[in-house]
């Protein structure tokens, strides 16, 4: 367990500091520090360079965000590993068109008019969005898109450490302190921030397909773990269950007043 722990907290470090890298060059160039045409992926030449087929980068980025989920939510049972496979095809189909084959840039061209070239920067469909519509440049949105995103993968890393952390500290004891108090499975909720922060970082057709079936599947298996827990640990479970929400650190109300805990 020590080796376990050891190597998810480097990996989680690998992992922030990539992401704060991520959002100091956002930042700089946001507050007018750093020119983007220094920044690679930024500047004129990734409006109109076609900037893929880095299939090297796609592997690399696909094995990077594959240990470090693998490293906090490594399935037990069948089932789990099937829950665990529709993130993997999620992330596939992110980074390969993030750095393989910009498939969602090609149908929004050629199939609805929209003026996009191959460049690295205008798979940030947002900031694309953004400058459009003339809030910002070009530049600004991307710088923009790419603080939002880091931050709330930040976020993400943060849930799941800490819902990781905390189970793996007990010797199967029923966990309500820390970050349990606020939500019942932080480590899938931080799961599902983290792919929020990719799909602003850079939606896709076929990952915004995807997302509410994999958000659907973890609530799914939340809701068997949770079957699990009442059978091991019963009124206790019962109690903290209706406590604390499931997903949202906050009850939400319906019109009769009665607290629905999601």
């Amino acid at each position: 367990m020590k080796i376990r722990k050891f190597s998810g907290n480097l990996i989680s470090l690998g992992f922030i500091a990539l992401m704060a890298l991520a959002l100091f060059k956002g930042i700089s160039v946001l507050l007018g520090y750093e020119n983007p045409a220094n920044i690679e992926g930024s500047g004129h030449h990734a409006f109109t360079d076609y900037a893929y087929s880095n299939w090297g980068a796609t592997l690399f980025s696909v094995g990077i965000f594959s240990v470090f989920v693998l490293s906090f939510l490594t399935p037990l049972k069948k089932q789990n590993w099937r829950t665990l496979g529709i993130y993997e095809a999620f992330i596939i189909a992110l980074f390969s068109e993030m750095y393989g084959f910009p498939l969602t840039i090609y149908v929004l061209s050629s199939l609805f008019g929209l003026n996009l070239s191959f460049g690295h920067a205008q798979g940030h469909l947002l900031g694309v969005l953004i400058s459009s519509a003339g809030l910002m440049s070009m530049d600004a949105a991307w710088a923009l898109v790419m603080v939002t995103s880091s931050m709330v993968i930040f976020l993400g890393l943060f849930l799941m450490s800490k819902g990781w952390s905390m189970i793996h500290a007990t010797s199967g004891e029923l966990v309500t302190g820390g970050i349990y108090r606020y939500v019942r499975h932080p480590q899938y909720l931080g799961l599902i921030v983290l792919t929020v922060g990719l799909l602003i970082q850079w939606p896709t057709i076929i990952t915004l397909l995807m997302w509410p079936v994999l958000v659907t599947m973890y609530y799914r298996l939340a809701k068997r773990e949770e079957k699990e827990a009442m059978e091991a640990f019963g009124g206790r479970y019962e109690e903290y269950r209706r406590q604390v929400p499931m997903f949202l650190p906050f009850p939400i109300r319906r019109n009769t007043g009665s607290q629905v805990m999601l």
